[in-house]
């Protein structure tokens, strides 16, 4: 049975039910407790404090206790209050985390989650509003998630909690209220499956996370000129779904690429080479990407749109890549 929930009603029900499933999971972070974005709240009254563990304002050191508890025989969630502040946790992220299975030759695994919120949603500046997904696709030993729906989070983050590998998984603020249709039954989403979010024959759009819902808004405008857009939701973008994408290709052979982050070594950038290496002969058109300003967020929520693509962009994108733009 299904029934409406919101993203952050579907992370919580994710930890709820894999907590009860399994007693190595623990979940630590500043004021995970209390739950500043309601993902974990009240989680501690149900599987107590030495579960749910608060922390100092200290992400590197949070992250490499994690790593020691998962090569130990736990399954920590990290989470981080902002997906910009990864960066202070980066060289356990990339050199400890993602690379201990390799150097210790299969003897040490790190199944551990870092479960961060982030992307712009209205003023919060550049300090708490970026969408850094595509940093995490570079370094070897990590898997990286961005959910759109609530349906996809929470079926997401249960395999991410399972897999033993360590996974990022970022969820967009702008998408935290969101409802969506999620069952009550048990399921997963296995890492690396991506989905269809609308069929089309005539482009390919792929995007992730709160891009989903512009490109939809930019799908319909454009049926509404006998253009039939396709749009692809990766869902994880390491392991990378790329035989969905080629089949979508093979029927539209036009490919645009959105995504919040910065345009410049993106998402976009990564798919758009895979692109002209791997199916260069599907291609009718440039690759059209479409990203960030390659600038810091402003403060002002103007500014800040003005920065971020925009459904009207991904419209301008698809009618380029027809040759159709005037």
């Amino acid at each position: 049975m299904s029934r409406r929930i919101t993203f952050i009603q579907a992370v919580r029900e994710a930890f709820q039910e894999e907590m009860r499933r399994d007693g190595s999971i623990i979940i630590l972070g500043e004021d995970v407790r209390k739950g500043v974005f309601a993902t974990t709240s009240k989680l501690v009254d149900e599987f107590g404090p030495e579960r749910v563990i608060n922390t100092p304002i200290a992400e590197s050191a949070i992250v490499g206790a994690a790593i020691g508890a998962a090569m130990t025989g736990l399954r920590p969630v990290v989470q981080i209050m902002f997906s910009d502040f990864t960066y202070m946790a980066m060289e356990m992220i990339a050199n400890q985390a993602g690379q201990w299975h390799y150097i210790s030759d299969g003897v040490l695994k790190t199944p551990m989650v870092i479960e961060t919120p982030g992307g712009a949603r209205g003023g919060a500046g550049y300090g708490h509003s970026q969408s850094v997904e595509a940093t995490f696709i570079h370094p070897p030993g990590l898997k990286v998630v961005a959910a759109s729906t609530p349906y996809d989070a929470k079926g997401l983050l249960k395999s991410a909690i399972r897999d033993d590998n360590p996974v990022l998984f970022f969820e967009h603020r702008r998408l935290l209220t969101q409802r969506g249709e999620t069952p009550q039954e048990e399921y997963t989403i296995p890492l690396g499956r991506a989905d269809i979010k609308r069929k089309g024959t005539d482009v390919t759009v792929v995007a992730y996370s709160a891009s989903i819902p512009k490109a939809l808004i930019a799908a319909e405008r454009l049926s509404q000129q006998g253009i039939e857009v396709e749009v692809v939701d990766p869902r994880t973008l390491v392991p990378l779904d790329k035989e969905t994408i080629f089949a979508s290709l093979q029927k539209t052979y036009h490919l645009v690429v959105v995504e919040e982050g910065r345009r410049r070594g993106g998402f976009g950038a990564e798919l758009a080479a895979i692109a002209v290496e791997e199916w260069f002969d599907y291609l009718d058109a440039p690759v059209q990407r479409l990203g960030g300003l390659d600038a810091p967020l402003p403060y002002s929520p103007v500014l800040e749109t003005a920065c971020l693509p925009s459904a009207d962009d991904i419209v301008h994108a698809v009618l380029r890549s027809l040759g159709q733009e005037v």
